[in-house]
């Protein structure tokens, strides 16, 4: 396999301290760590990115406003299970994972030899949690790996427990976590997904574990994260690791490349309508619907939800994602006939792709009905929305709890991905949210200050990645 560079590689007399960054293809994964790339090399790093040829329309914001970024772009590695072309989570599912953390974990070799061969290496290798396995590379090589997490500490300490104890946990129908702060307890199908695949000696979910459990032996763990929001587990993770090499420096949209504004819009005037009209609705009077990138709703769960909607009174803005033909044909993603008429004026559907992270920061916005997904939750709370949760696989059982029993910013209206929440109940629990100030929301605001305060000046997310930087120059 042949690598790519961009023109030039980094001068070998040079003083920076150059590190390499390898994120995992799938948005929620890519944006963070590419917003954490932008406040590292702002800092002086010399930085390489490796991708892959497809995924390197993602990195243009980046690359134009750090011509000194390199990229090394090595061939997406061929698996049984992905499609020619496949290179993103984006195009294939969740189902994808699996297949694209094997397939990605074919590029040890050929990283290797661009190492050995290059005038001036990284000192680092910082790589996304899904590619635990670049803790052997980093080894082999004799320098550091950090493990970057898109997602929340409280996740990582639960997987990290799970992974430990994982020919045990498949036996039990609530799987208790007396180790971790609070004590939680989760159902057995409320464990991460990521997790769920594990099938002893397939020699995939066996990668996947090892590069799991690699991800706290690694030398640091970077969390878009902050600690007002999961301190205690921060600190939890400095006393599994037995180090403080454990940062949480996120809100990283805040702060990122585009300093909180949305990226991937296909479409910049798309958004302009729906702003307009939220700018003729009352200060915390409408809730936003989305469920994210990846997830469809079926039949019975959009007609539901419709009704709940429209029993609620309350206004809205319900962004539903365009399916394939074969799933509109099985009723996914079907707004219900005459609902729109119905709602008029109360109410507004956006099909497709919406510019969530505006919508989320108008002021007329009070209550965001999400899946609970990592980046959601953290758009979420920059907006100062309280979050009505349906959590439904991944990490979003996880976050729910967090959100729900930890924090006090939001509510459950249903879980799981097949579902389907009463439409009475769903448009009481919905009005009742959304109605004056509940204390969801009254805390929901002030978590929003908390967030901007960490990432401030002398905030602790601020504070947390001068460590990092600090820790890396040592190098």
């Amino acid at each position: 396999m042949s690598a790519a560079t961009s023109e030039e590689t980094p001068n070998p007399r040079s003083s920076k301290v150059h590190i390499l960054v390898f994120p995992y293809p799938a948005q929620g994964h890519m944006l963070p760590l590419l917003d954490l790339t932008h406040k590292l090399s702002l800092r002086g790093l010399s930085i390489t990115i490796l991708v892959t040829p497809k995924n390197l329309p993602t990195l243009a914001p980046l690359l134009s406003a750090h011509p000194s970024i390199h990229t090394l772009i090595l061939p997406f590695p061929s698996h049984p299970k992905l499609p020619p072309g496949v290179e993103n989570v984006r195009d294939i599912g969740n189902a994808g994972n699996l297949p694209i953390i094997s397939a990605l974990g074919m590029l040890y070799d050929p990283l290797l030899r661009w190492f050995q061969s290059h005038p001036s290496p990284p000192v680092a290798i910082l790589s996304d949690f899904f590619l635990g396995w670049t803790l052997s590379l980093a080894q082999q090589l004799r320098i550091p790996r950090i493990a970057f997490f898109s997602s929340g500490s409280f996740l990582t300490s639960v997987l990290d427990y799970c992974w430990r104890i994982v020919r045990t946990v498949p036996s039990l129908s609530i799987v208790h976590f007396p180790d971790l702060p609070r004590s939680p307890s989760f159902k057995q199908d409320h464990l991460p997904s990521v997790f769920r695949l594990y099938r002893e000696s397939n020699p995939e979910t066996e990668f996947l574990k090892d590069g799991m459990l690699a991800n706290t032996s690694s030398w640091g763990c970077i969390f878009n994260s902050f600690e007002d929001l999961e301190g205690e587990y921060l600190d939890h993770l400095r006393t599994v690791m037995g180090h403080p090499r454990v940062f949480g420096v996120g809100p990283l949209s805040l702060r990122g490349i585009n300093d909180g504004t949305d990226r991937d819009n296909p479409n910049p005037d798309s958004d302009t309508h729906t702003l307009t009209w939220l700018d003729g609705c009352p200060d915390g009077s409408v809730l936003y619907v989305c469920f994210g990138s990846q997830r469809l709703l079926n039949k019975r769960q959009m007609e539901a939800l419709a009704s709940g909607l429209q029993k609620s009174g309350t206004r809205f803005v319900w962004v539903v994602k365009a399916g394939t033909i074969e799933q509109v044909a099985d009723g996914y993603g079907i707004v219900p006939d005459g609902f729109e008429k119905g709602v008029a004026g109360r109410g507004l559907i956006i099909k497709g792709w919406a510019a969530q992270v505006k919508i989320l920061s108008h002021k007329a916005v009070g209550g965001f009905l999400s899946h609970c997904g990592w980046n959601s939750v953290l758009e979420a709370i920059a907006g100062g929305a309280m979050i009505l949760g349906w959590p439904m696989e991944a990490d979003q059982h996880v976050n729910a709890r967090l959100l729900v029993e930890d924090m006090g910013v939001a509510v459950r209206v249903c879980e799981g991905v097949d579902s389907v929440p009463d439409p009475t109940e769903l448009g009481r629990v919905i009005a009742e949210s959304m109605s004056g100030d509940s204390t969801e929301k009254e805390r929901a605001r002030v978590l929003r200050d908390k967030a901007f305060k960490a990432v401030g000046d002398g905030g602790s997310s601020s504070r947390d990645f001068d460590r990092l930087v600090e820790a890396l120059n040592q190098l």
